[in-house]
């Protein structure tokens, strides 16, 4: 059995079940020391294009593969295993070149596992349906696959993510060309290694490529080949490829940014939600779209509520994940503190009040790495930036509110919608508040409870579509009628 040391650090594509060192070779680097760990190839287009004729090319060979669910879910059913078999590996490379600590790396891994045996029991349901529409006519509804599928993932959780997008577009019976960013290109490595290993899906079903840029992402948007995008990242980036796709008429499923508030009533176990509330930005550097980067509470605890979380998040230890002791690990880069560091600053000239000022780690064994100690700002203008845009870092703000109604006006006042939390013990007040809140996930008492098979998505400009749950294979199938006159 192959483990990490013993697979090389260079990086390739994996392009109809081969690899393919195509583009020139950059590093890959490790945020915790910005020593480089490897090298990757940067595919750019020529890798898109050699990866989406692969996977045309694989769609139109393979009738077999197609039409049996019964093969599709044997093959998931095998990944799933070979991704168990092999997490040991997968958990270090994501802690090495990701900078998540082990546990955060191990919840990424134990979460795809899950989905793909999940999803290995939707492969036998793309059936349709049949009816008599009229005297001597039977009317059949067929559900078949798109054909080739684009998948753009990003680099903050990019074994999961990537798994959340292929599995069910494998279980449609979609051929699919998932593209990686450069932060990834280790992970994307042996993730192709672990497919490699199941000879159960047919080559050229799932075709990978890294790459520096864009040019590779917008071959796929462009091209008429690829019948179906699905995008994870920001959503600026998330609206070009909208605007791109819409001159094929492609389906496109987006899942963008997030501005998560912790909505928090005076009587709701404060001893409890301290340390989830701490997580919520602490959990990947706050480099998740489901970061609890909004505290809203109630004002009678407000005081409370700030000097106990502060006191939290001044104690949180950043640190590689090679050390135990670490509460966070590093952001992905240097480049990230600085422009994290710099909404800070602007926010705190506008008018924000600190109440932890953490910032960029100037500890000698951290100074190399891209560490950030979290920062909590007080504010009242819910129209600076620190409040309306996605931070993406260790950073979150707190306002207060009074009544039930001040508090879903400041959640709603947001352009995003992708999830939110309450804390209460008035199980009433939660429902009530869940179905005002414009957010695809609501936690009560919790944060981020995701649940693989459950519909996950967002309201707003959190994008479109939903992956995980049932819903995860409509975009993935096309509808055919057929209407018989046996008369």
């Amino acid at each position: 059995m192959e483990n990490v040391a013993t697979i090389s650090r260079k990086a390739r594509h994996w392009i109809g079940g081969k690899w393919r060192e195509i583009g020139s070779q950059m590093s890959s680097c490790d945020p915790a020391t910005g020593k480089s760990i490897g090298v990757f190839f940067d595919g750019g287009g020529e890798a898109a294009k050699a990866a989406i004729e692969a996977a045309r090319a694989a769609f139109e060979a393979n009738d077999v593969w197609r039409m049996d669910g019964t093969l599709r879910a044997a093959a998931l059913a095998r990944l799933a295993e070979a991704f168990a078999e092999r997490r040991d590996e997968l958990s270090q490379i994501i802690c090495l070149e990701n900078g998540k600590l082990k546990y955060e790396a191990e919840r990424e891994i134990s979460g795809l596992i899950r989905l793909l045996r999940y999803t290995m029991g939707l492969s036998t349901q793309t059936h349709g349906r049949v009816l008599d529409s009229a005297p001597g006519k039977q009317a059949m509804c067929l559900r078949q696959p798109v054909g080739v599928a684009g998948l753009i993932v990003p680099w903050n959780a990019p074994s999961y993510l990537s798994i959340r997008a292929i599995a069910p577009a494998l279980a449609a019976g979609c051929s699919t060309v998932v593209k990686f960013p450069a932060q990834s290109a280790q992970t994307a490595d042996l993730l192709a290694h672990i497919f490699d290993s199941v000879k159960d899906i047919p080559s050229g079903f799932v075709n990978m490529f890294v790459e520096a840029g864009s040019a590779g992402a917008q071959l796929l948007v462009q091209s008429p080949v690829v019948r179906v995008i699905n995008f994870t990242g920001s959503t600026r980036i998330g609206i070009e490829v909208a605007r791109a796709a819409a001159v094929h008429l492609k389906r496109v499923g987006l899942e963008l940014g997030g501005k998560t508030p912790n909505i928090i009533f005076a009587d709701a176990d404060i001893d409890a939600a301290l340390p989830i509330l701490e997580k919520s930005v602490t959990t990947f550097a706050g480099q998740f779209c489901m970061t609890g980067s909004r505290i809203l509470v109630q004002q009678t605890i407000a005081k409370d509520v700030a000097s106990r979380l502060g006191a939290r998040l001044s104690a949180a230890k950043p640190g590689p994940a090679s050390d135990p002791s670490s509460d966070m690990g590093p952001m992905i880069d240097r480049a990230n503190v600085v422009r994290v560091d710099q909404m800070v600053e602007q926010a705190i000239a506008a008018g924000a009040k600190v109440i932890v000022r953490g910032g960029p780690a100037v500890e000698p064994s951290l100074r190399d790495g891209a560490f950030y100690h979290p920062t909590m700002l007080e504010v009242t203008d819910s129209s600076l930036s620190i409040v309306q845009e996605e931070i993406f870092g260790p950073v979150l703000t707190l306002q207060t509110f009074d009544t039930e109604e001040e508090a879903i006006a400041l959640a709603n006042d947001n352009p995003f919608g992708l999830s939110a939390s309450i804390w209460t013990r008035d199980a009433s007040r939660s429902l009530r508040l869940s179905r005002r809140l414009d957010a695809g996930l609501i936690s009560i008492n919790s944060w981020a409870n995701l649940a693989m098979e459950m519909e996950e998505g967002g309201f707003k400009n959190s994008g479109s579509g939903r992956l995980g749950g049932i819903a995860s294979l409509d975009d993935f199938l096309e509808y055919k009628q057929i209407t018989q006159d046996y008369a």
